[in-house]
């Protein structure tokens, strides 16, 4: 699913599974979906970029625990 207010006529256009719809005369309903859609798009790319963040941070951790246990005598 994409919006776009980006072509040449300056409408807002939906496209969804390969159909285009001119957003201004979808049901008021269906707008409300299309805004639910896009929230939840938003939250996946927050989510997404906090697991980066997560990743980032979980290989500093495993790097600094690699390099305090050099001087640490295994079992």
């Amino acid at each position: 699913m994409t919006s776009s207010s980006a072509n040449p006529s300056s409408e807002p256009i939906l496209t969804f599974e390969g159909q285009k719809y001119d957003l201004k005369t979808l049901p008021d309903e269906a707008k409300e979906l299309v805004r639910g859609m896009q929230v939840a798009d938003a939250q996946l790319r927050m989510h997404e970029d906090t697991l980066k963040v997560l990743v980032i941070g979980r290989q500093s951790l495993a790097n600094q625990l690699q390099e305090k246990l050099k001087s640490v005598k295994p079992m």
